[in-house]
């Protein structure tokens, strides 16, 4: 274990020296996918400077989505159903290793559900965690808690890609067509993925859990210090406008509003095969306009939700410059036939998963990496006979298997946490080791 701790320091040390902000890695791609586009591929200056400037706006519904992916899983954590739900599953840890076992369970889950609201339920429940079992090691409840960002968010209801190509009118539609999910996110091999990674694990957290002399506690001022959610009070004075604010009426109509739409959209749809981003989204809203109970404790909560947004907001118009340079200028065909050279209809997919996660690393950023990396990757599929579904949900494992070493998603987590990344680096590195080969040869067998 101090081998690996040592190994996890010096990625730490590589990340805060070599990896830039992600908007300086969104200007450097831009710029080598221009220098590919006029080197490799021998496009005029001129054509590709129109495709990058003219690019930029072709992504907006694709950039909103994403947005409220986020803030429907932050608003659904503030709600206090959702609270008092992970306050008995703090409850229920017995033992140090009974708690990181409960937390890497309860944050793949939550992950599944929505990637938002893992990180932002997560980081309560380890809060929670700590206070009632203060002989856990602190640094390994962090890390489980962590889990569900490199295991299981891409493969679940919030997945990026998935979704996208099961949405009609998504900008893959004319070259992939729209793909439901049964044959995706419901596939048999990704459930079944799903499961055994979960299972893994859970287990690998149990086992790593350090004896007691060599476990790192939280301190106590440490706890203290992190605050909660506090919804508005009600003013004094009494007005219309007043109790419409602090009312429950509002929210409850838009709720039942909400959930009768979802139950007969799956009911004309055909079930969850009618299941895509927007309804997704559609559903996460209902739900936390329903839960917060209030408009005050809605917009008071949406303050907070919105905090979170910046980075969608100021990269994904590079990402969808990048898309435009890639969609006009031939770069698509070119680097389509690289992968096609390089890969077989049997190894394309575990190639595509391998080749995501390297890209993860640099560019975190599963909606916006998708725009420039689907339409290359579907042509070489396309050429070597690959069904699309498989190259999407290799696409969806890979991208989130390096977010375990990343620590661009973790930031919101180990804000509330009072930690560094390097602190739990070592954990989630030994858990990456173990669970890429373990992937790699399930999407080698997926052939």
């Amino acid at each position: 274990m101090e081998t690996l701790v040592r190994i996890a320091e010096g990625l730490g040390r590589f990340s805060a020296r070599f990896v830039p902000s992600a908007f300086a890695i969104a200007v450097l791609l831009s710029l080598l996918t221009m220098g590919l586009a006029l080197g490799w591929v021998g496009a005029a200056p001129d054509q590709v400077v129109g495709a990058w400037g003219g690019g930029f706006w072709e992504l907006l519904t694709f950039s909103m989505q994403m947005a409220l992916v986020m803030f429907t899983g932050y608003l659904l954590a503030l709600t206090a159903p959702v609270r008092a739900l992970l306050e008995r599953l703090a409850g229920l840890a017995r033992g140090p290793r009974g708690a990181v076992a409960l937390m890497a369970i309860v944050s793949m889950g939550l992950a599944y559900i929505n990637w938002g609201l893992s990180l932002v339920a997560s980081a309560m429940l380890v809060r929670m965690m700590a206070r009632r079992r203060p002989d856990v090691d602190y640094r390994l409840l962090v890390a489980c808690a962590y889990f569900g960002l490199g295991a299981t968010w891409h493969a679940g209801l919030s997945a990026s890609a998935p979704l996208l190509v099961a949405t009609p009118g998504h900008f893959l539609e004319k070259q992939l067509g729209v793909i439901p999910i049964d044959r995706t996110l419901f596939s048999a091999f990704n459930v079944g993925l799903t499961l055994a990674v979960v299972a893994g694990l859970t287990l690998l957290a149990w086992a790593l859990h350090p004896k007691p002399e060599h476990t790192v506690r939280v301190d106590p001022a440490v706890l203290e210090k992190l605050g909660d959610f506090v919804p508005p009070e009600r003013p004094a004075e009494r007005s219309p406008a007043v109790w419409l604010d602090h009312a429950w009426l509002l929210n409850v109509l838009f709720g039942v509003l909400g959930l009768v739409w979802f139950a007969r959209h799956l009911a004309l749809g055909g079930g969850w095969r009618a299941i895509n981003l927007n309804v997704v989204n559609f559903l996460f809203l209902t739900l936390a306009v329903l839960l917060h109970g209030t408009p005050a404790r809605l917009l008071k909560a949406s303050e907070e939700a919105g905090g979170v947004l910046h980075g969608i907001v100021l990269q994904f118009p590079l990402y969808a410059g990048i898309y435009g340079i890639f969609k006009a200028t031939g770069l698509t065909d070119r680097i389509g036939e690289l992968f096609v050279s390089l890969s077989t209809r049997e190894t394309f997919p575990a190639i595509v998963y391998l080749y995501s996660g390297v890209v993860n690393y640099f560019v975190p950023s599963g909606g916006s990496k998708w725009a420039i990396e689907a339409p290359y990757l579907l042509n070489a599929a396309s050429s070597l006979g690959v069904e699309p579904e498989k190259v999407v949900l290799a696409y969806a494992w890979g991208d989130m298997a390096t977010d375990l070493i990343q620590p661009f998603w973790a930031l919101p987590l180990l804000a509330v946490a009072r930690l560094e990344f390097k602190d739990i680096l070592g954990f989630l590195l030994l858990a990456f080791l173990l669970y890429l080969p373990f992937v790699t040869l399930a999407f080698l067998l997926f052939s």
